[in-house]
């Protein structure tokens, strides 16, 4: 499952919800872009930069650090792709 910018958005409950139950060692971040800017964002150009913003409110939706998303969705990645 891949959360990107509407997750941060103010109307999202259901994805919102989504992100807070979905099981961690099972999620993805991404952008979307050039499209659906995350929030604060909005209304500008969507970059693969903004990545974080969505990491960030998966990490406030869920009540534990930025780092612990980013190295969780990192690895949920690389198992994924195949990567080392």
């Amino acid at each position: 499952m891949s959360f990107a910018g509407p997750v941060t958005y103010k109307n999202a409950r259901q994805t919102v919800e989504v992100a807070k139950q979905a099981p961690l060692d099972r999620i993805l971040v991404e952008t979307d872009s050039p499209y659906l800017t995350p929030e604060p964002r909005r209304g500008k150009r969507n970059e693969p930069t903004y990545v974080v913003e969505i990491v960030h409110k998966i990490a406030e939706i869920r009540n534990v650090s930025f780092e612990d998303i980013a190295e969780q969705t990192m690895r949920n990645s690389k198992t994924i792709f195949k990567s080392n």
